[in-house]
């Protein structure tokens, strides 16, 4: 059933929501940004990409935020776009700022090289 939109759910929106762990039943509220589209919340729900101070790891599982200016966040900050949730807009608890244009570009490019772009690709790799 969709919900109202309280907050801003557009694609670069940084948010503060209770995201949850993988490895277990349980969340940490954190700063994530949207990474779907409008469309999809108008239909109740919103994909998050998981931001996090920590940037190790493989390097095209991470992209590093250019410029905090207008993002919200205080300390340098990484998108991993392998870690995404899928959440009610009501989960939302406050936006605080936005992604920069070149830094959401590249988080949606490691987003389409994880799911792999050609539907018909991805059918044929099941």
């Amino acid at each position: 059933m969709p919900t109202s939109e309280p907050f801003n759910t557009r694609p670069g929106a940084i948010v503060v929501v209770p995201f949850p762990f993988s490895d277990r039943l349980a969340e940490k509220r954190r700063p994530a940004v949207v990474v779907s589209s409008e469309r999809l919340a108008a239909i109740g729900f919103i994909w998050v990409a998981m931001i996090t101070s920590i940037g190790r790891g493989d390097p095209d599982a991470v992209v590093a935020i250019s410029e905090l200016t207008g993002t919200g966040l205080s300390h340098r900050s990484f998108v991993r776009p392998a870690k995404i949730a899928c959440i009610e807009p009501a989960r939302i608890l406050r936006v605080i700022g936005a992604l920069p244009q070149p830094d959401l570009v590249a988080v949606v490019d490691r987003l389409h090289a994880f799911v792999g772009t050609p539907s018909s690709s991805l059918a044929r790799s099941l």
